[in-house]
């Protein structure tokens, strides 16, 4: 494990965007669970690209701290997110707030630039005259594109993006190496690969899958069942993340996955088998009879499969839920929530 210089927590205020997201809400729950005396002050537009209940239940869960502080705001705004700055003088800044989906932004793209590419950029202007000590920010899988080396390392070519999604994500580095090197302004990208789990999003194959399965209707399996993805549990990905918020770094960017790809139409296999011990598919339910094989979509990548040696020696980073474990957390916690 490499030597990075770490900071303590304690007493820190750590401003979270994307806060009643998927990521952010597992990320402030881990932060809160670590310390008592820490203050997150959680930004989120709660927009409506999928379940605003589910975001808003995510919410009122981080509610119950009292020293958790919701502002529901566009980081797009800059005035705005600068007095939320100026008024909170926060530590650390974690920023997860993004237009997510490949597919959808193809059809509005404003929406990325907005969020992703303007949002950005005025966090880091706020970080500039904030004197933040550390930002962690989202960065994605995406960006390596259709390469045909595999795993995915942190020093490969990543100047061929196949979506917009992927552009704005690229950009997001771009941006974020160019203030670093300016303003001396301590961040660190973390590349996301695939992440599912317990409230996760509902826009997410396994989750909207699952919806399908139950109502007996056909689900479309892209690329013919023949996509690789490197699904990685939410638990996996908030301790890495916790990780990198205590080690301040001048500019790097991380990988962080679970290095083991799953073919789609397997990963569709396990989980109606999970659906089928959760009681939520009949014993003899006929998988087949309920996909479609189609090709692939403007924008999908055919295969994400990443190396996590940077974060594994640097941070001692080591994924531990396999795939199976995953996807039966997952399966049980839909059945109770949505009964």
């Amino acid at each position: 494990m490499r030597f990075l210089k770490k900071i303590k927590l304690n007493n820190k205020k750590i401003l979270i965007t994307g806060s009643c997201g998927f990521i952010g809400y597992f990320v402030c729950k881990k932060l809160f669970d670590e310390y008592n005396d820490i203050t997150i002050i959680g930004i989120d537009n709660i927009n409506d690209y999928y379940d605003e209940d589910l975001k808003k239940n995510r919410l009122n869960l981080l509610k119950k701290n009292k020293k958790f502080i919701f502002y529901k705001e566009d980081i797009s705004n800059k005035d705005k997110l600068l007095k939320i700055f100026d008024d909170n003088k926060p530590n650390i800044v974690i920023n997860l707030s993004a237009q997510a989906g490949v597919r959808y932004s193809i059809g509005d793209p404003d929406s990325y630039i907005n969020s992703n590419i303007i949002g950005f950029y005025n966090i880091l202007e706020a970080c500039r005259y904030n004197n933040i000590e550390n930002l962690v920010f989202a960065s994605s899988s995406s960006v390596y594109g259709n390469s045909d080396k595999y795993p995915s390392c942190v020093s490969d070519n990543t100047d061929k993006p196949i979506s917009l999604y992927a552009a704005t994500k690229k950009c997001d580095e771009i941006l974020a190496y160019t203030y670093s090197s300016l303003y001396n302004i301590n961040c660190t990208g973390l590349r996301f690969f695939t992440v599912y789990g317990p409230l996760g999003r509902p826009d997410m194959a396994y989750f909207s899958f699952c919806k399908k399965l139950i109502n007996n209707e056909t689900i479309k399996l892209f690329n013919y069942g023949n996509c690789l993805r490197d699904y990685t549990y939410i638990d996996d990905i908030v301790n890495g993340i916790f990780k990198v918020i205590h080690c301040p770094q001048q500019y790097k960017i991380y990988n962080i996955g679970h290095g083991s790809p799953v073919k789609l139409l397997d990963f569709v296999t396990i989980l109606k088998d999970e659906m089928i011990k959760n009681n939520l598919l009949d014993k003899d339910f006929d998988l087949m009879k309920h996909v479609e094989l189609v090709e692939k979509q403007k924008g999908d990548v055919d295969t994400t499969y990443c190396d996590t040696s940077e974060l594994e020696k640097d941070f001692n980073y080591v994924p531990c839920v396999d795939f199976k474990t995953g996807i039966s957390n997952f399966v049980k916690w839909f059945k109770d929530y949505y009964k």
